[in-house]
C-alpha cells in the first residue's frame, strides 16, 4: 500500500498515496489551508474558522469567494470529503504532530512501567519531530497555539529521555546529560533540567559539579524570582551532601 505521510514541523512534505502533493499546493494560502485541514482531520471544519485561520488579521475583499476558490483548487489535489470541509485521508495516515503526542504517551507510559528502553525509543520520536519549527516563516494564532504546544512535548520528551538514559546508565549518561544541559537552556526557570543534571553527575562523582549546578539554579532564583528551589530539589542537594 502507497503510504501517506505529512511534515508540517521543518521542511513541509504531502505525500498522498505515494505522490507528493506539496508543489502543487495552491500558494502560500493552499498550504496553510491543507495543514489546517490535515491536523483536524478527525472533525469537519466550518468555513468561519478556515477563513480565520486563513486571514487572522485582514480579511481580503469577498472573503467567500476567495476561501471557495482555495478550496476549489485543493479538491482537485487533496482528498476533501463532498459536503463536509473535512481532510479524508487514508487509513493509516501519518503526520508528524499527532506522532510527536503518540509517542510521549508511550514514552510516559514506559517509566511509569520503568521500561527504561522503550521510554528512551519513544521519547527519542517526540523529540526528533517537536525540535523542528512547525511551519517556519508563518505566522497566526493557531500556529503559535500548537508551537506551544509542541514545545511542551518537546521538553518534556527531555525530561523523559533523560530519565530512562540515568536509568540505563553506561553510555547513555551521556543522552541524559545532553537532555539536562537543554532543558536548562531552553526553560531556565524548569528546576528538572536542573536536578538531571546533578543526578547524572553524581552518578560520574562529580558531586563538586552537581552542588555547582545546583547553587547556580539556586541563584537564578533568587536574583530573578524571588524565591528557593523545590523541596524535591532541595532533596536531592542534601543527599550529594550527604
Amino acid at each position: 500500500m502507497a503510504e501517506t505521510r505529512i511534515h508540517l514541523c521543518g521542511r513541509f512534505v504531502a505525500r498522498i498515496d505515494g505522490e507528493r502533493i506539496e508543489n502543487a499546493l495552491p500558494g502560500r494560502q493552499g498550504r496553510l489551508l491543507f495543514a489546517y485541514l490535515a491536523l483536524e482531520r478527525a472533525r469537519p471544519a466550518t468555513r468561519e474558522e478556515l477563513t480565520l485561520a486563513l486571514w487572522p488579521d485582514e480579511q481580503p475583499t469577498a472573503t467567500d469567494s476567495a476561501l471557495s476558490a482555495l478550496l476549489s483548487k485543493l479538491r482537485r489535489i487533496a482528498p476533501i470529503e463532498s459536503g463536509e470541509l473535512r481532510l479524508a485521508l487514508p487509513k493509516g495516515a501519518w503526520l508528524d504532530v499527532e506522532a510527536a503526542r503518540e509517542a510521549l504517551h508511550r514514552a510516559q507510559a514506559a517509566v511509569t512501567r520503568r521500561e527504561w528502553t522503550g521510554a528512551w525509543s519513544a521519547g527519542r520520536v517526540t523529540q526528533h519531530i517537536a525540535s523542528r519549527e512547525l511551519l517556519p516563516g508563518e505566522e497566526a494564532p493557531w500556529i503559535e497555539e500548537l508551537r506551544g504546544e509542541l514545545e511542551e512535548l518537546y521538553l518534556r520528551s527531555l525530561e523523559l529521555v533523560g530519565r530512562a538514559s540515568v536509568e540505563i546508565g553506561s553510555g547513555e549518561l551521556d543522552t541524559a546529560e545532553r537532555c539536562g544541559r537543554r532543558l536548562t537552556s531552553r526553560a531556565p526557570y524548569r528546576e528538572s533540567g536542573y536536578r538531571l543534571l546533578m543526578e547524572v553527575l553524581t552518578t560520574r562523582g562529580d558531586s563538586a559539579e552537581a552542588l555547582l549546578v545546583y547553587d547556580g539554579l539556586r541563584r537564578r532564583l533568587r536574583d530573578e524570582l524571588g524565591i528557593a528551589p523545590s523541596p524535591l530539589t532541595q532533596s536531592i542537594y542534601k543527599r550529594i551532601l550527604a
